[in-house]
């Protein structure tokens, strides 16, 4: 197979710019990554701990193999929001007994555990990545439950309260639903009660294959004392009602009851052991060689300016295996280069943007796509994209048609599809270039990521130019001060909401990576695909468009 050589000139002051561009830019994921990790902040914690509990990121530190691999989704799940980064849960797949699993946490000190919206959409991430990829679900439950407060976090209004009291239910009762078919799925899951687990968060342990509970501290009931109290009249305390020795004993709940945190937390580690658990996949095939290319360029690759060129090989030449790659239709389509490698020894048909998808790079697209599919190799896209080619010439050459063939082909691959977003990700470019919409399993991003339905200044300008349309129409004149004050607002607030962190505080994604750490990012998610079936999609032979 042919290797990649590169052309970076990384001595130029350009990709020192691009460098200390992007070093600006992990400077400030890393101070928000510290503050996820940091959890309720120091006086949350001590309080924590004079409890006789380990902090969130401890206990995740005993379940995991010593020196294993821990890959952290969603880590800033709520920046950019009126929720805490982070989202009050850890979510992430690590090693366990030799087993990838997905992990899940509350963490306490953070409003007591209590479920936000954020903490919602991460633990639902959490539940589709166990099912899509097979493997095996640890959650340590330590929650308050759900958060009712209306206002985005901070509550005042009656009607935004009761609103998100009827999400509440809709989202718990998805969540509950999810786990339940992960056990149909025969996929195991685990539940580790550290603290209290009350109404609706009752089922989470409830619904689970295993149960550990942590002796004189788990508590699970549907209703503490104060509401029995005022429901039955009974008095109780949360001991008899709903602690850990009693569902050990009596209520049958607790499969096992364990003497401390540790404890449990190695009884989880025997659960997972006694599993047994096998991929299905055909695991990794390729000497898993480091790049030949140095990964550290790839942090002066991409210029902050998006328009600039970038060649994607050298991406690829610092991501796969020995900077091994076979290209494919190397001549033909320019604008898209396909190709097959592999990524810590996992096969991978890699598809990355020179440019904007024209027709020519659509068809060659689609072909690739179902060939990856006839042998079963993973999909690999390196989004850097402004859409598809849009102009008079383009419509009647068939654009919509080839674009089409190319959505197409990618939304009936069945093999994973991993992707990461290095730069711009506009428009239906999103979409054919394995978009989360598209059943992608992993979607990373770059610091210098931008995704949108269209460039901020292409929409400010689309914006205008329909604005004044309607003026024309109706023989009006535009106030052009106003015209253009408008149009820089526009602009700055599709800029801001374009931007890697707002997206990610939404958890559109699973998470802003260091571009350094892509080979690796890359390998465990292809690594957590092999858990489950690896195979391609049945049907027609490969048609030459």
């Amino acid at each position: 197979m042919a290797v990649l050589r590169s052309s970076v000139e990384t001595a130029s002051e350009e990709f020192s710019a691009n460098a200390a561009a992007m070093e600006e830019k992990l400077q400030e994921i890393g101070r928000l990554l510290a503050e996820a990790a940091a959890g309720g902040g120091p006086e949350a914690t001590a309080r924590h701990i004079s409890r006789g509990k380990l902090p969130l990121r401890q206990r995740l530190a005993l379940l995991l193999d010593p020196d294993s691999p821990f890959l952290e989704l969603s880590a800033l799940a709520g920046a950019e929001t009126n929720y805490a980064v982070g989202g009050g849960l850890l979510l992430g797949i690590g090693v366990v007994e030799g087993t990838e699993c997905v992990v899940l946490g509350n963490d306490p000190t953070v409003l007591g555990g209590a479920m936000t919206a954020v903490a919602y959409k991460k633990i639902e991430r959490g539940l589709e990545v166990a099912r899509q990829n097979r493997l095996p679900y640890i959650q340590f439950v330590e929650s308050a439950g759900g958060d009712l407060r209306g206002g985005g976090g901070h509550g005042g209004d009656p009607e935004a309260e009761l609103r998100r009291n009827m999400t509440h239910f809709a989202e718990t009762g998805s969540i509950f639903k999810e786990i339940t078919q992960l056990s149909a799925a025969g996929i195991p899951t685990i539940s580790v009660v550290f603290g209290s687990s009350t109404a609706g968060g009752a089922y989470q342990p409830g619904l689970s294959d295993y149960n550990i509970f942590v002796e004189r501290s788990a508590k699970v009931f549907l209703g503490g004392p104060p509401l029995v109290k005022m429901a039955t009249g009974e008095d109780s305390d949360d001991e008899e009602l709903g602690g850990a020795e009693m569902h050990a004993r009596v209520s049958g709940l607790a499969d096992y009851l364990a003497r401390d945190e540790p404890d449990a937390i190695r009884i989880a580690r025997e659960v997972v052991a006694h599993l047994h658990w096998r991929k299905l996949g055909p695991g990794p095939t390729e000497p898993p060689d480091d790049p030949l290319c140095d990964p550290e360029d790839l942090l002066g690759l991409v210029s902050a300016d998006l328009r600039a060129p970038l060649d994607i090989r050298e991406v690829i030449a610092r991501v796969v295996d020995g900077s091994r790659f076979e290209e494919f239709k190397a001549a033909y389509g320019e604008t898209l280069v396909c190709g097959f490698s592999s990524v810590h020894g996992f096969p991978v048909g890699v598809l990355g943007n020179n440019g904007v998808l024209f027709s020519d790079s659509s068809q060659k697209a689609a072909q690739f796509i179902q060939l990856c599919n006839q042998i079963g190799t993973p999909l690999l896209f390196l989004q850097n994209i402004t859409g598809y080619m849009v102009g008079r010439q383009y419509e009647r050459g068939g654009i919509v048609k080839h674009g089409s063939q190319m959505i197409n082909a990618l939304s009936n691959s069945k093999v994973p599809h991993v992707t990461v977003i290095i730069g711009a990700s506009y428009g239906a470019g999103n979409y054919g270039m394995g978009g989360r919409a598209f059943d992608t399993r992993f979607v990373f991003l770059w610091p210098t990521a931008k995704i949108a339905v269209m460039g901020p200044r292409q929409m400010a300008g689309v914006m205008s130019l329909v604005r004044r349309g309607r003026a024309a129409r109706r023989g009006e004149a535009l106030d052009e001060a106003a015209e253009q004050m408008r149009s820089a607002f526009v602009e700055e607030l599709a800029e801001r909401q374009s931007l890697a962190l707002y997206a990610t505080g939404r958890v559109s994604d699973d998470g802003i990576i260091d571009p350094r750490d892509t080979r690796h990012v890359v390998g465990m998610a292809l690594s957590a695909c092999h858990s489950s079936v690896v195979a391609g999609a049945a049907g027609f032979g490969v048609f030459r468009l």
